[in-house]
């Protein structure tokens, strides 16, 4: 399976609680649901389109908390999302939890990276990880990221946590997808290119 990222970001990289107030409030983080003023039925659509691929889903113990108790009490016959989400195969990557009510759903603890890399040697199309930052920082510097799905909402908040923190992993990326839709978001897909090149502009060269 490939291993892709779906991630909300500010213009400035944050990615914590995109969807409200009461989402992840570690740290004192106050700004939460930045996200949620730019979502229109096109990248709705677009997101839709993404879950189709999944065949597994691959969460931090956060997401995973949280999805896990909002997702089951969506009942909407219409709603695009509820009934992929709830369905698959769901992973959930924590040295803690011992029990996950979500089926289906497998704990994954002890070394994380390499049971990832196990499950992306199974059939299927993607194993798809939504949000998830610390998860996905992991993932990246170990190399198992294979695309990433970034979803720039036009806003600067100045504080909270994200999603390529100062110190975190160096990786090479090629733009494979970009577009905007009428309210405002930004969506660029990258696909993994190894570690960064560098070099000297040197001017008509």
């Amino acid at each position: 399976m490939k291993l892709t990222l779906t991630q909300f970001l500010t213009l400035d990289g944050v990615s914590q609680g995109p969807g409200s107030p009461e989402e992840d409030t570690t740290d004192g983080f106050n700004k939460g649901g930045w996200f949620v003023p730019y979502l229109d039925e096109e990248f709705v659509k677009l997101a839709a389109d993404w879950l189709g691929e999944a065949d597994a889903l691959l969460f931090g113990r956060r997401t995973y908390d949280n999805f896990s108790r909002d997702w089951p009490r969506i009942t909407d016959p219409d709603d695009p999302f509820t009934e992929k989400m709830n369905g698959l195969p769901k992973y959930v990557a924590s040295q803690s939890l011992k029990t996950a009510d979500w089926a289906p759903t497998t704990i994954l603890s002890g070394d994380i990276a390499a049971q990832v890399s196990e499950l992306k040697q199974e059939s299927g199309r993607e194993l798809q990880i939504h949000g998830s930052a610390a998860l996905a920082q992991s993932l990246l510097a170990a190399g198992l990221l294979d695309e990433l799905r970034l979803v720039i909402a036009p806003v600067v908040l100045g504080s909270g946590r994200r999603l390529f923190p100062e110190g975190g992993a160096e990786a090479g990326l090629r733009l494979i997808r970009n577009e905007a839709t009428p309210g405002g978001l930004a969506v660029h897909v990258y696909e993994s290119a190894g570690l960064p090149k560098y070099g000297t502009y040197e001017p008509g060269a």
